[in-house]
């Protein structure tokens, strides 16, 4: 009972914290709506093979994530709260992967921090109270590492070695599955760092690599293969040109700064990013944790690399580097708990300095609610954005004490931690971080949601159940799919904005648009009328 009890202790703690208010907050655009979208047109349809948006084929993303979603949504409704509970198991099970590991091979006091860092930090939370794929496509990247790592510490490559191998395998065809052939490409060039690193005592035939090839194309061909065999290569084509697309260009506007991902991980994975550095001697780590170490860094260096390379910049795409900067973290604070190492000055001042640029932000939030004219003058060319202010949306003053808390708990862990009261300091940052986490996502978030696209949700769910068309022009969105719920594929317009404002029409037609497209559109198509503007959005709706 006493081994089980940690185990018992993180599901408890993690469905209190991801299972929390999942469901408060409608699903965001753009990918938490499109993935929601297309769980919801898998059960529409019946069509559990082929990923759909709008009932036309979506090839950006193999199945495994609707899936999970969709057998949620058969549980629980259609609704945000279905579209993110695989995440916040996808939290649970991380949480219990990271422990049994740490426990395995250092220590259940490791294993501790290495939880509690991870929890703490404040994307990956976040992620874990998100309706996104990467959590599930992450966890399968990381087991599979796990499992590569235990098959080179068998330095003498006795037979049963060959299950770690094949599991190994078995988890990076279950990543690409989920995601693409990402998983892939980050496995693989892990290993080749890890080889180069240690190609003196890397024992690996040929025998090695089919075995795993093999692995991992047995469980890929349970859907690309039945996809081929039931429609032919078209959507595998469009599939790859897609994710080869994503790599040269920049995609829907996701461009940004050469070292973008290392500010994201910097800030986002805070406060891991700065505990995570520091030496540990090789001689003193175990063929298992040496094999172990070496692959989370090689990895943390492969997503640094490739998405830096990568045009296409979104926040999520190094969202893997998440696992080995958590672990870094967890061993360097075993490593000064132990007396072997400490803290350095410059960690400790960029702990300080991040965590009071996160407090003020937290601060900042309510009070910016209270007076929106503060900030009026930022957006003097954006007409959309001072439009989106005049949401009526209720601050508090009370709300400014999660952020003053966090704000002055940040200075008391600076000083702990210099005064060498490490785990006092220590479990003030993570309780504290956790805490502000669960503030921005339960207490801000809905107040930031309202601003940025409630009215046009409102509007989408006004419409539910209608024998009408819905669209927005000239901005992209999903909620009109997933919130209308109409199946726009039945008429003869397929969901074409283009058509439905230039030829008459067989049933109405509603529109949103933003403010900045109205004098335009009304020029434009005088057949629209104008129903309402809010916040931003402008409404129309277009008669048979």
């Amino acid at each position: 009972m006493n081994r089980l009890l940690p185990y018992l202790s993180i599901i408890i703690i993690g469905a209190a914290l991801f299972f929390h208010s999942l469901g408060s907050v409608p699903l965001f655009d753009w990918d938490e709506i499109n993935f929601a979208e297309s769980a919801r047109e898998m059960i529409a349809e019946g069509n559990y093979m082929r990923v759909q948006i709008n009932f036309e084929p979506f090839w950006e993303k193999p199945p495994f994530f609707f899936w999970l979603q969709s057998a949620s949504m058969q549980l629980f409704g259609v609704g945000s709260f279905a579209a993110r509970l695989p995440n916040a198991l996808c939290g649970i099970i991380t949480l219990l992967v990271i422990f049994a590991i740490g426990n395995k091979h250092y220590s259940q006091r490791m294993a501790t921090w290495w939880v509690l860092i991870y929890a703490a930090s404040f994307l990956p939370h976040l992620y874990f109270k998100s309706g996104i794929i990467d959590p599930w496509f992450n966890l399968f990247i990381f087991i599979s590492i796990y499992f590569l790592s235990q098959f080179l510490s068998i330095r003498s490559k006795e037979e049963h070695a060959v299950r770690w191998l094949v599991l190994s395998a078995v988890f990076a065809g279950l990543g690409i599955i989920t995601k693409g052939p990402v998983a892939l490409l980050v496995i693989l060039l892990t290993f080749l760092i890890y080889y180069f690193l240690n190609r003196k005592s890397v024992h690996v035939h040929v025998r090695d690599y089919l075995i795993w090839g093999s692995g991992a194309a047995m469980v890929t061909l349970l859907w690309f293969g039945l996809e081929i065999w039931q429609h032919g290569w078209w959507f595998i084509n469009e599939f790859i040109t897609y994710q080869i697309r994503l790599a040269k260009t920049e995609d829907a506007g996701h461009g940004g700064f050469l070292l973008y991902h290392f500010v994201i991980l910097l800030l986002g994975c805070f406060p891991a990013s700065w505990l995570m550095w520091g030496r540990v001697n090789a001689s003193t780590l175990t063929p298992a944790q040496h094999s172990f170490r070496t692959l989370m860094q090689a990895s943390l260096a492969v997503i640094l690399v490739v998405f830096t390379l990568v045009q296409t910049k979104i926040v999520h795409y190094s969202s893997f580097a998440y696992f080995p900067i958590g672990y870094l973290a967890a061993m360097q604070i075993e490593s000064v708990l132990d007396n072997r190492s400490q803290f350095k000055r410059w960690q400790l001042i960029g702990l300080l300095i991040t965590g009071l640029i996160w407090g003020t932000a937290f601060v900042a939030l309510p009070l910016v609610g209270n007076h929106p004219d503060w900030i009026q003058p930022l957006l003097q060319k954006d007409p959309f954005a001072l439009a989106n202010l005049q949401a009526q949306v209720h601050w508090g003053y009370h709300l400014v004490l999660p952020g003053l808390l966090f704000f002055i708990a940040i200075p008391i862990v600076y000083f702990l931690l210099r005064s060498k009261q490490t785990y006092k300091g220590l479990v003030i940052l993570c309780i504290s971080c956790i805490l502000a986490m669960q503030a921005l996502l339960t207490l801000y978030a809905p107040r930031i949601e309202q601003y940025s696209q409630r009215a046009a949700i409102d509007f989408f769910q006004s419409l539910k159940g209608k024998n009408v068309y819905v669209s927005t022009i000239g901005y992209k969105s999903y909620a009109p799919y997933f919130y209308a719920e109409v199946n726009q594929k039945t008429g003869p317009f397929a969901f074409k904005p283009d058509s439905l404002l230039s030829n008459p029409l067989d049933k109405p037609a509603y529109f949103a648009s933003k403010i900045t497209e109205k004098e335009r559109l009304l020029m434009q198509y005088p057949s629209l009328k104008i129903l309402y503007e809010k916040n931003g959005f402008v409404f129309y709706l277009k008669q048979p």
